[in-house]
């Protein structure tokens, strides 16, 4: 099995709010010694989003085995029930071998999230005693509430970001809708010339670096999954054990043991009246006077409060922090 971890994001409960994306592959059925390998990392030049980064690892894997099947994994989710997590995955391999489409995991919605894409499945076409395959109808991004409502009502499931596919087949789909990205990644093939992308040398490195600067800063949700989708060349893997891309304070309290309130905390606090909050605050002291439905998170440099509903929000709340010179406490 060949595995690509492509996203590797800060999240809530670490201290800073922002993102840093990097790329590991890893080889082997018991990938867990290899990723500590130093040629199962691949270094991007700058973050150009997941499109170009999947692309590279897929480019590496190819070198590495022409028939080499790729997992992408967001590194930063939460799953409760591994066995069942490593039998969708196996069951997503065996399917990825038998026929070129892309796979991607789809999670039985527990309720109506609005930070979550949606998967709207079509007809059966695949179906074992763990799981069953779907063809994707179409994507939804990131719904209001009202329509996350409706989504769950048709039987949508949420878009888990873990994809299962031929490291071929994605290279030959980013060509068909993504030439920019298709024609860097193979000006860095024809410079690497066999040799491992993982261990580039300087003049290789070089190559990268203005290759990435061309490329479309694209998520693979847009720059393939959505477009495939729409041909008939995505499948969906309908799963259940237990998952949370961990995306906002709000998962974080959902996740997180609480009170006879419904309050969670990690840290020292006092509360009258307090209900249904989260209080992230491992230095100092923090007291909630008739507070409801609230986060709080104190860092040594900075403290967040505000509506547990609205917690989605902080990447705009990023943004202004970054618009008004203050980049320091979002890095």
């Amino acid at each position: 099995m060949v595995t690509t971890l492509d996203r590797i994001v800060s999240k809530p409960p670490l201290r800073k709010w922002h993102a840093a994306v990097g790329t590991i592959v890893a080889q082997g059925k018991r990938s867990a010694p290899l990723i500590a390998a130093k040629n199962n990392f691949l270094a991007e030049p700058q973050g150009k989003n997941t499109a170009p980064c999947i692309g590279l690892a897929a480019l590496e894997l190819v070198r590495r085995n022409p028939a080499a099947v790729m997992i992408v994994l967001p590194a930063d989710h939460w799953v409760r029930d591994r066995a069942a997590f490593r039998r969708t995955l196996k069951a997503a391999v065996g399917l990825a071998l038998q026929n070129d489409q892309l796979i991607t995991i789809g999670i039985r919605p527990d309720y109506p999230e609005i930070g979550y894409g949606y998967i709207m499945k079509g007809k059966p076409v695949a179906h074992n005693s763990t799981s069953t395959a779907f063809l994707v109808k179409r994507f939804t991004e990131k719904p209001t509430l009202a329509v996350a409502r409706r989504l769950i009502r048709q039987r949508a499931l949420w878009n888990s970001g873990i994809f299962v596919w031929k490291a071929s087949t994605l290279l030959q789909l980013l060509a068909r809708y993504q030439p920019v990205i298709a024609a860097g990644l193979e000006s860095i093939k024809r410079a690497a010339a066999g040799k491992s992308l993982a261990d580039p040398s300087p003049k290789l490195r070089a190559v990268i670096a203005r290759e990435y600067r061309k490329m479309p800063n694209l998520s693979i949700d847009f720059a393939v999954m959505e477009k495939a989708g729409a041909e008939g060349k995505v499948l969906t893997l309908e799963a259940d054990f237990g998952w949370s891309d961990v995306g906002s304070w709000a998962a974080v309290h959902r996740m997180t043991p609480k009170d006879a309130d419904g309050n969670a905390s990690q840290g020292r606090w006092v509360g009258l009246g307090a209900k249904n909050c989260l209080i992230h605050a491992p230095e100092r002291l923090v007291v909630l006077l008739g507070v409801e439905n609230a986060v709080v998170v104190d860092t040594p440099d900075a403290l967040l409060v505000g509506a547990l509903d609205r917690s989605q929000e902080v990447r705009d709340l990023v943004d202004a922090l970054n618009r008004q010179g203050l980049s320091s406490y979002t890095v």
